[in-house]
């Protein structure tokens, strides 16, 4: 059974429904441990002041803020304690919104949200009612010690609640702090070949078909190591080549991504 990382209801108006919340990512990525060469043996860390170098105990730690440079100002554990959000074990649905409105580059971290089988009838409700109107909730919910901005969608029936930056948390950006003042505009076969390019690569997205090569090269090697085989390290390609012609870049792409995709189709009807 999925552990739940938080527990409490989902208030529509007055309509409250019990639900948990579960993971609905894992990270995959292959970790690595230090080891100190001689003997393999872990590698530990130790607390330390800076100024003078000596081992520093759990209760000496104090929790500073860095208001100017090496100044600080110091919180004691009720004070932060005071600070936190309420322990709230609500999520609080404040409107709805249609999901195009909302740029991506908010969205954080997804969990799956489940009701308790006392909250099974009104969470259908809502979720039929939501896939009618086409639109998401916008909520806000409290995990560990923090206050999250989220959505709520649908996805197979079932809700993904999907935690948000705060807007003052995305930076603004321009070409200009990369020293690019001006962007020249295409010509218009420029254009009309970088049309045929994303036309000949646009298919169906399928998920199944996406793999991590490097966490698949990484297992490989490690099983291979485990079994005593020698890792053959393949030399790296050259840098890619400099595109001089921008129309001959695209031609030949479109070429490539035609022939490409004709001998999927080929390989998926044998």
């Amino acid at each position: 059974m999925p552990r739940t990382l938080w527990k409490g209801t989902l208030s529509f108006g007055l309509v409250t429904i019990p639900v948990g919340v579960y993971g609905a990512t894992e990270d995959r990525s292959p970790s690595f441990n230090q080891l100190r060469s001689s003997d393999h043996s872990r590698i530990g860390y130790k607390r330390v002041a800076k100024a003078d170098d000596s081992e520093v105990g759990y209760d000496d730690i104090v929790k500073g803020y860095e208001y100017e440079r090496d100044r600080y100002v110091i919180f004691t554990k009720d004070e932060l304690d005071a600070l936190r959000p309420p322990s709230s074990r609500t999520i609080d649905i404040e409107q709805f919104v249609p999901l195009e409105q909302i740029d991506p580059i908010y969205f954080d971290r997804p969990y799956y949200l489940a009701p308790e089988p006392s909250g099974a009838k009104a969470y259908g409700l809502l979720a039929e009612a939501m896939t009618d109107s086409g639109s998401v909730a916008v909520c806000r919910i409290t995990m560990r010690d923090k206050e999250h901005l989220a959505t709520l969608r649908l996805r197979d029936g079932l809700f993904v609640l999907e935690t948000m930056h705060w807007p003052d948390e995305i930076k603004d950006f321009s070409l200009e702090e990369v020293d690019i003042f001006d962007v020249p505009d295409p010509r218009p076969q420029e254009v009309k070949m970088a049309k045929q390019l994303i036309a000949s690569l646009t298919e169906d997205f399928d998920p199944k078909a996406w793999d991590d090569q490097y966490r698949e090269r990484v297992m490989a090697a490690v099983q291979a190591k485990v079994e005593g085989s020698e890792i053959v390290v393949k030399p790296e390609d050259g840098e890619p080549a400099t595109v001089v012609d921008l129309m001959e870049a695209l031609r030949t792409s479109v070429e490539s991504a035609r022939t490409r995709k004709q001998g999927s189709k080929a390989s998926k009807a044998s």
